[in-house]
């Protein structure tokens, strides 16, 4: 039997830290997956800003959001002819379709909805390229929480038959996929990834970031902080669960402080915060793994890497580079992944991890 010729799909992902859109072009054949190609497209500060915004209550939102909505198209639109053309041109009818998870800016599965800003028609129509957006509602009105999605796409990509490995994504918040041998992949939201520590260093430094988590190493870690952040009742609650700003945000932070810490003593606390966080729950619901690969922004902050392997002695600590796919690149790819299911019409959740009453195919379909 002839081979079949391998299918191009294109992930978007901008995540709750905002900092802009990780686009991917990746290859599927039988055998293998592959991102061939991959860029990366900054907000503008008043995109930023705008967003912020809209994760709290204020005049003329649904006008606002819209008009949001259609600049988000237009940037992911220009994500896309950036990553075409590094990838030496490749033509709109190679490929099959974009997978655009959108910006999220309302997340309530306890409520029944979410909300992730997006124009996927216009995104289609800019690009020549069909379009699978809003991933998360199918799931939602199955039942579950609608996120985290990205377990199935890890249980493809990074599952090894003799190796107990976790994958942990510390975008801006944090979520975890347990890949045991032998055992049915699950996975949940962890708590507050990069969103709290880049929130309080653009508060102080003035900056989107505390690059590789050097200004953190400055100060020290405030045990009475750090068991206050602790109690957050998010963190004790049972899988399967889901969070965002709603859970973690500066307003919550700031209500824990006191206003009489040093502020690199907090960014060191925050490091330790949500180091431990994610290692708790390994430990109550992962029992001994013997790998941790690390993706998203939060892999490249040196002093958080260094804090989870201080707190997980007996495995390895890592990135997903060491398996083949960048850290940055990651969620894009599983967005890429989502949309090829969709197109195929394949389950793209997993009922485990979300709680929703089955397998559903996600997303909705606009055609170029």
């Amino acid at each position: 039997m002839a081979e079949q010729p391998a299918e191009y799909f294109v992930g978007l992902m901008s995540g709750t830290s905002l900092d802009g859109v990780d686009a991917v072009l990746v290859s599927f054949d039988s055998s293998r997956i592959e991102c061939v190609a991959a860029f990366h497209l900054a907000f503008d500060e008043t995109l930023r800003d705008e967003a912020l915004a809209l994760h709290a209550v204020g005049h003329d939102e649904l006008h606002r959001a819209a008009l949001l909505a259609n600049r988000l198209a237009h940037a992911y639109a220009a994500a896309v002819n950036a990553l075409k053309v590094s990838h030496h041109g490749t033509p709109a009818k190679r490929i099959r379709a974009i997978g655009c998870h959108g910006q999220t800016i309302r997340h309530a599965p306890d409520q029944g909805y979410t909300l992730q800003l997006n124009s996927p028609a216009l995104l289609a129509e800019l690009t020549g390229i069909d379009v699978v957006a809003d991933f998360r509602s199918r799931d939602i009105a199955a039942g579950g929480q609608g996120a985290p999605l990205v377990p199935a796409f890890h249980d493809a990509m990074f599952r090894a038959p003799d190796k107990h490995r976790v994958i942990l994504n510390i975008g801006g918040m944090a979520n975890l996929t347990d890949l045991a041998p032998g055992r049915p992949t699950t996975g949940f939201d962890c708590g507050p990834g990069n969103m709290l520590l880049d929130a309080w260093a653009q508060l102080h430094l003035g900056r989107p970031l505390d690059e590789d988590g050097c200004w953190s190493r400055q100060g020290t870690t405030i045990p009475a902080l750090l068991d206050q952040l602790h109690s957050h009742p998010f963190l004790a609650a049972v899988p399967p669960k889901s969070c965002g700003r709603e859970q973690f945000n500066p307003d919550w932070l700031r209500s824990q402080l006191t206003g009489s810490e040093r502020a690199e003593d907090v960014q060191a606390t925050l490091v330790a915060f949500t180091a431990s966080a994610a290692a708790e729950a390994i430990r109550r619901h992962c029992g001994r793994p013997g790998e941790l690969y690390v993706c998203g922004g939060g892999a490249r902050n040196g002093a958080l890497m260094a804090a989870l392997a201080e707190r997980l002695p007996d495995c390895r600590v890592a990135t997903t580079d060491f398996l083949g796919l960048p850290v940055d690149q990651v969620e894009a790819a599983a967005f890429a992944w989502l949309a090829r299911r969709t197109v195929h019409r394949q389950p793209g959740n997993l009922p485990v991890v979300t709680g929703a009453r089955g397998p559903r195919i996600l997303g909705t379909i606009y055609p170029a």
